[in-house]
């Protein structure tokens, strides 16, 4: 039988170190094993993993995929022989990098960082706060937390929470340019929107009488690529936005910012998961971050 996981490890070495060379010195092989060994690898794959130059190897598409899967084969087998040689008492180790939106992470991820630590001392996290949608496998994410509905993925994902909508104001901005009493009224208003690709066209109202719902569109002089940057532009008095409430829930609790139209509000929910790639059998620091995540929000 081949020693597939053997092959696996020697791949990603070779792949995270970028050089045949450096891979073997680390593994006591010389260079021209380590090529062998990738080469048979390729070959039963059908496929190219590397580009091979002098000065250092470049990954295909197909590799950056293989070694993305491998580092995560490779780290469920480390978690698993510790845990049965530890009587299954073991704490989990290794890299954990997560991805997650400006807003919530500040909000959220971060604060909770320092106890996470204490916790998971042998955990070494990696945080990237963006409000891009990252692909996990080409840029190596473990967790990936994301709002909205799920699309159709190979991705798993587990439900963290959800968060109400919420069209807010400041009061210096409503001192000025008055309260809109229904959602009609904010044709005279500056309203701030998305400028991603997924944004919806519009805000969504509920008439309080029919119970019937309708998306309004709305306009103004500013477009924001998150809920962080709405947030900031509604407390510089410059419009009136919507945005989820975890973002700006203690702005409304210190009178920063004013919930608008409330009796006209849908009460839609975004739903908040913890994305990543592969099975439901994950690797044991991702499946703890997860369960630290969930338990706390």
């Amino acid at each position: 039988m081949d020693n597939r996981a053997g092959e696996m490890e020697v791949f990603a070495l070779a792949a995270e170190l970028k050089s045949f060379s450096a891979a073997g010195r680390k593994l006591k092989l010389s260079p021209s094993a380590v090529s062998k060994l990738v080469t048979r690898l390729e070959d039963r794959l059908g496929t190219r993993l590397v580009v091979r130059s002098t000065r250092m190897l470049q990954l295909t598409p197909e590799g950056e995929t293989y070694l993305a899967r491998a580092q995560r084969i490779l780290a469920e087998i480390a978690d698993t022989e510790e845990m049965v040689s530890g009587g299954g008492r073991t704490l989990p180790r290794g890299p954990l990098s997560i991805n997650a939106s400006v807003g919530f992470g500040e909000r959220y991820i971060l604060p909770l960082t320092w106890e996470f630590q204490q916790l998971f001392p042998d955990i070494q996290l990696d945080i990237t706060l963006t409000d891009d949608i990252v692909d996990l496998i080409r840029e190596r994410v473990d967790i990936a937390i994301r709002h909205g509905p799920m699309r159709n993925s190979s991705l798993m994902a587990r439900k963290l929470g959800e968060s109400r909508q919420v069209v807010i104001a400041s009061p210096g901005y409503l001192e000025r340019h008055g309260v809109p009493k229904t959602p009609a009224e904010l044709i005279h208003h500056n309203c701030i929107n998305f400028n991603f690709r997924r944004a919806v066209e519009g805000w969504p109202f509920r008439d309080p009488k029919t119970g019937s719902r309708e998306l309004l569109p709305v306009s103004g002089n500013l477009k924001a690529s998150s809920g962080s940057i709405i947030r900031q532009f509604c407390l510089d008095h410059l419009g009136i936005g919507r945005v989820g409430r975890f973002h700006v829930e203690p702005d409304i609790e210190a009178g920063r910012l004013v919930p608008v139209l409330e009796d006209f509000n849908p009460e839609d929910l975004e739903e908040i998961h913890a994305v990543y790639a592969g099975h439901e059998h994950l690797a044991l620091r991702i499946r703890t971050y997860i369960d630290f995540i969930a338990a706390r929000l």
